[in-house]
């Protein structure tokens, strides 16, 4: 990415990351509820109950829930497209069901929006979906050359100026998308699935653009996927949504690694390393038997993912340790590490080297045994 033109894009903002250690609120939800009249048989339909949620300015924030959890209506109270149905919704303090249609126009210039299905404009040119916005806005034409020209540089399709969406891949297409969002040089920036219609490769380009944008220009992101994947790779805090409700949120790290809902657990279980393989879910037993072993999950976080712990439990403890399944993997940019293995069942043994494991920084929990 061009440094100039980062530069160029972000003196053009006037937004300013918060103080170091200062978490002030872009989005804040304050016990909102949104309901919908009568569904299938009479019944009224919870779309979100009580929801309390914060997104910290210049953070990338995730929503994540299985599909019908309320991502989408949550998304929409954002830009004021859907109002609640009792609670606020804040954007930048501003209370947006409270607004009139005029003052809603204004704070949605102030919010961009990126879609999973592109939605550009067939008739038009790449520079010219990205001047649409602006266009609607009433910017004469000098002005949308300046704005435009640096956004195509940005996401790196300058020599796309001129092509049609037809003649254009799906990167490409939403390379366009994200180019457009931020042509009204939003503080926030709302992606609804953007990368559910790509494949892997072309995923990680697009995260990797998102991630650049949050970084340079100071940018707030708010994304609703049912990926894991995409929340481990770029959002610094999370929420995990079940039912219309906010069950767990927090710093991604964190609430990846030491997870306290079911629901967080099963979405995780998509991850590698999160879950136990077959041969030992099907032979293991809550109680130990002659001979069985002890299986045990460890968890290794920040820089003790890295440490060789297992090998010194045998070097210094001469406790042999098999390791059955795991994996060590980086979240929101922080080693992590999760290794099932086995040692003998003998209560001495094991407690000897939990509590090594703990001395050491690793939790550890004890999952059954096998024979």
């Amino acid at each position: 990415m061009n440094m100039a033109v980062v530069k160029t894009l972000a003196e053009s903002r006037t937004e300013s990351r918060p103080a170091a250690g200062k978490t002030i609120p872009m989005v804040e939800f304050q016990d909102v509820s949104k309901r919908f009249g009568a569904g299938t048989g009479g019944a009224e339909v919870v779309a979100l109950d009580e929801v309390g949620l914060v997104v910290p300015r210049g953070s990338v924030t995730g929503i994540i829930g299985r599909s019908g959890a309320g991502k989408s209506t949550l998304i929409r109270l954002v830009n004021g497209l859907e109002k609640p149905t009792s609670g606020k919704v804040l954007v930048d303090g501003t209370d947006v069901a409270g607004l009139d249609e005029k003052s809603l126009r204004s704070v949605r210039r102030s919010i961009g929006m990126i879609f999973q299905h592109f939605n550009l404009l067939s008739s038009r040119t790449a520079f010219d979906n990205i001047a649409l916005p602006l266009e609607i806005a009433g910017v004469d034409k000098a002005t949308i050359e300046k704005r435009v020209t640096p956004l195509l540089e940005l996401v790196g399709l300058s020599d796309k100026r001129n092509r049609y969406p037809s003649e254009l891949s799906g990167g490409q297409k939403q390379r366009i998308g994200i180019a457009r969002a931020l042509a009204t040089e939003p503080k926030l920036l709302l992606s609804d699935e953007a990368t559910s219609a790509l494949d892997p490769e072309t995923t990680r380009s697009i995260l990797a653009l998102l991630q650049k944008i949050n970084r340079d220009l100071g940018l707030t992101v708010l994304l609703i996927t049912h990926e894991m994947e995409v929340i481990k790779t770029i959002a610094d805090h999370v929420a995990v949504i079940d039912g219309g409700r906010i069950v767990e949120q927090g710093p991604t790290f964190d609430v990846f690694t030491a997870h306290k809902h079911e629901t967080t657990r099963a979405l995780l279980g998509g991850l590698s390393g999160m879950h136990l393989p077959e041969f030992l879910t099907t032979r293991m037993t809550k109680n130990p038997v002659a001979g069985s072993r002890t299986i045990l999950r460890v968890v290794f976080k920040g820089e003790n993912a890295t440490e060789p712990m297992l090998a010194r439990l045998g070097s210094d403890l001469g406790i042999e340790v098999n390791i059955m399944a795991g994996a060590v993997d980086e979240i929101a940019g922080r080693p992590f590490g999760m290794l099932v293995v086995s040692l003998l069942a003998e209560a001495e043994k094991v407690d000897r080297a939990r509590g090594f494991l703990a001395d050491h920084g690793l939790s550890s929990e004890v999952l059954g045994y096998v024979r």
